[in-house]
């Protein structure tokens, strides 16, 4: 998508290929939208954090579909395995349809639809070394509108920690780092949304919940926006008073905060909170529960289910679904 001139601290149309963003999985999106440290067997957080791919993954499929608003759809596969030699790999594809929509020319004649659509096809590597997970992925990002295309070239890196005996892991990711190769026809190239994010997942002994905290844009400090046309309240004595930058309010946007409730090794439930998002998608007499996000996770025989209710703005919410499974052992079943 095109670039648009920045306002203030404002993240949103400050870059291209904003869906980069997005999260990909039902389970990423259950932790707030972004986790760097959630370990599991899901091959889907492969796009949360490269170093996050593991031998639990190994041979799993998963497959993800996203209902946004209106008619935005958004699917995703992720496929992980284990090549002994040359690490651990994982391949992941993502998808994201707008719809179509209506195309007039200069005098309003209707000229048909037009299809908008975004995807990036990418390869992740991973090494562990002793407590130490070192992992990379290299991706293309094509944007389409009515048949122009914009192409870039994506990188994220990560390492995770994992505790030898504790249920503890601490992850770091630089995410989204690369350079946009062709920009759309008369429009000018513009960096991508790069993040720097570091986190902890931890299950105190004896406890059923697990807790994730992740810090997020830790490359820009200032990621408070003010509309400077949104009106301000009253005083005593009838003068505006304009909202001003709080100190507080701007490191809570740098957080989001997540927990798993660990019902048995086959079902769990899930809630995040991301403060930036429900700052930023607030209307201006609600905040509803924007920024909120519900999920569970369900196994059923060798599926692995997860569902995620992810609250956008009082407007509307977006529904995720994931389904993995395990295709070695249905290889070995057959032999």
């Amino acid at each position: 998508m095109g670039l648009r001139p920045a306002a203030a601290q404002q993240l949103g149309g400050r870059t291209v290929f904003p869906f980069l963003d997005l999260p990909t999985g039902a389970q990423q999106a259950a932790l707030g939208g972004m986790s760097v440290s959630a370990r599991n067997d899901d091959p889907t957080m492969l796009f949360a954090n490269p170093a996050l791919l593991n031998e639990e993954m190994d041979g799993r499929l998963a497959l993800s579909y996203v209902a946004y608003v209106a008619d935005i759809k958004q699917s995703t596969a992720a496929y992980v395995f284990n090549t002994q030699k040359y690490g651990r790999f994982g391949v992941g594809v993502t998808y994201l349809n707008y719809g179509d929509f209506e195309s007039y020319d200069l005098a309003g004649n209707s000229l048909g639809t037009i299809g908008v659509n975004e995807y990036t096809v990418g390869v992740s590597d991973s090494y562990t070394k002793g407590k130490f997970t070192f992992g990379a992925t290299t991706k293309l990002a094509v944007s389409s509108i009515a048949g122009s295309r914009s192409l870039a070239g994506v990188a994220d890196a990560g390492v995770v920690y994992k505790h030898p005996t504790a249920d503890f892991t601490a992850g770091l990711a630089v995410k989204n780092a690369g350079y946009q190769f062709s920009p759309y026809p008369g429009t000018e190239r513009g960096p991508l949304p790069l993040d720097v994010q570091i986190g902890a997942t931890v299950k105190p002994e004896h406890m059923p919940v697990r807790i994730s905290l992740t810090a997020h844009h830790l490359q820009q400090w200032d990621i408070q926006y003010l509309d400077p046309n949104a009106r301000g309240q009253l005083d005593g004595s009838g003068v505006e008073k304009k909202p001003t930058k709080s100190f507080g309010d701007n490191l809570a946007r740098h957080f989001t905060v997540a927990a798993a409730l660990v019902l048995g090794k086959g079902f769990n439930l899930r809630v995040g909170y991301n403060h930036l998002q429900r700052r930023e998608l607030r209307l201006d007499n609600t905040s509803g529960s924007a920024g909120l996000s519900f999920g569970a996770m369900l196994k059923i025989s060798t599926f692995q289910i997860d569902y995620t209710h992810a609250t956008l703005q009082a407007a509307g919410s977006s529904e995720y679904f994931t389904i993995s499974r395990n295709l070695d052992s249905l290889f070995k079943k057959k032999e």
